[in-house]
């Protein structure tokens, strides 16, 4: 590995790893049962996808469809049901199983009815065994949809944190990020939220817009800080293939925009650690007096994941697994479709291996990419080598650049202007093999 620096600094956002775009079909088919006998399931994290919008905004590459024929909600809350029966069956009635944090995300889960949402929160509860009052439960939601008695429901149900994304107070950057909607729509749906009570609000914004400038990006910062939001994500924008942007743009090496997202996203940084706001990744801001939240003994790093729904994936120490995956609306209609009409939820279909190295380096990634950084004794503890040894080029190389504070410290943290890099660190990260496999999947 060379320290020659990445091409620009949005190369790809690492919410997880490998990228779905890794997985291939599992020619074996595995049982869940044999998946999970051996895993640590005393404290797992749940994530119920809801793959739904009213509108998918220009930017949008996450697998959801416009809209649902009549009957096809309650059909897929249906497989949702005959899904999560056959995991908790795998899973096993022990004491051992235990959630320690729960997830709606999509799509927009909100587009489900108040009856629906009440429905999903008794999947999780009733089928799955996760008692949503006793841990941190966080729920996406757009303005359209964040109506009083979806609200009313969450809250009921114990939601700890309602996400809305809101990407900008300036109505013409909606437009021009083609999402529809109208700032007084926002600033209503930012009371309902408010009046719900739920003890956590989260506000998603994103910064390299056409036509967007310093002045307006600061601008919708303060319009998100008038309604003291205890976390705020700030996202670059993206303009990936397959999406509504890309008809008249994509992705590729652009240094006027590398240059305006960088900048925009110096000033937003600086604008919310001025207003006492705590820095918890490239894009996660969080108020300083703000409520904890997630759960203090569940690591993404190490420990399980269970994913329901056609979008979701689960994750064992072994093997990541999932559905099907798309981009393309014909493609992910399709998929939704043979979800809804499954009956046999009983084995892994999709997915990619977890070896021991991959295993290191998904560690490395996840923690890295945090403002707290990476801790090396515990991961000495669990792996029985230190970082230093184990990927001791991709460390010296971030050096190099000045993006990591310290390599012989304890606590490996990436610098400020590490953590504005993240985008490209974390594809740098990536093993060859997740690389290769990326770059073979067809898109869809």
């Amino acid at each position: 590995m060379t320290t020659a620096p990445p091409t620009g600094p949005y190369q790809h956002y690492v919410y997880a790893y490998p990228h779905k775009t890794a997985y291939r079909t599992l020619a074996d088919r595995p049982s869940l049962t044999s998946l999970w006998a051996t895993e640590d399931k005393s404290a797992l994290s749940l994530y119920l996808h809801i793959p739904f919008c009213e509108v998918r905004c220009g930017f949008c590459n996450l697998f959801t469809r416009i809209g649902a024929p009549d009957g096809l909600t309650d059909a897929y809350l249906d497989a949702l049901e005959r899904q999560a029966t056959a995991v908790r069956d795998a899973l096993g009635d022990g004491d051992g199983t235990r959630f320690a944090t729960a997830a709606f995300g999509g799509g927009t889960p909100t587009f489900l009815t108040a009856r629906e949402l009440d429905r999903l929160c008794d999947i999780a509860e009733h089928r799955m065994g996760t008692d949503l009052r006793a841990v941190p439960l966080s729920v996406e939601a757009s303005p359209a949809t964040a109506t009083s008695d979806r609200l009313a429901v969450l809250a009921d149900r114990g939601t700890t944190r309602l996400s809305l994304g809101v990407q900008s107070f300036v109505d013409s950057e909606a437009r021009a990020a083609v999402r529809p909607q109208r700032r007084a729509d926002v600033e209503a749906a930012l009371g309902r939220i408010r009046d719900a009570a739920v003890p956590v609000l989260n506000i998603d914004l994103i910064y390299g817009i056409d036509g967007q400038t310093e002045q307006t990006w600061l601008h919708s910062l303060d319009a998100a800080l008038a309604w003291r939001p205890e976390e705020l994500y700030l996202y670059p924008l993206y303009v990936r293939p397959l999406t509504g942007l890309a008809r008249h743009r994509e992705d590729g090496c652009d240094p006027a925009w590398d240059e305006q997202r960088l900048r925009l996203y110096h000033s937003g940084r600086d604008h919310l650690l001025a207003h006492g706001y705590v820095q918890q990744s490239m894009r996660m801001f969080r108020r300083a007096d703000a409520p904890p939240q997630g759960a203090d003994d569940y690591a993404c790093q190490t420990d399980g994941m269970i994913g329901l729904g056609c979008g979701a994936r689960s994750y064992t120490s072994a093997l990541h697994y999932s559905f099907d995956y798309a981009v393309g609306m014909h493609e992910i209609r399709k998929i939704i479709d043979d979800y809804v009409a499954t009956t046999d939820f009983s084995r892994a279909a999709v997915g990619y291996p977890i070896d021991p190295r991959e295993a290191r380096r998904r560690h490395l990634l996840q923690s890295l990419l945090q403002a707290d950084g990476l801790d090396t004794v515990d991961y000495r503890a669990r792996f029985g080598s230190l970082p230093a040894d184990d990927f001791a080029a991709e460390l010296d190389a971030l050096a190099h650049h000045g993006w990591l504070s310290d390599l012989t410290a304890v606590r490996l943290r990436l610098t400020p202007e590490g953590l504005a890099h993240s985008d490209a660190i974390g594809p740098r990260l990536f093993s060859p093999a997740v690389r290769a496999a990326m770059t073979a999947y067809e898109r869809k």
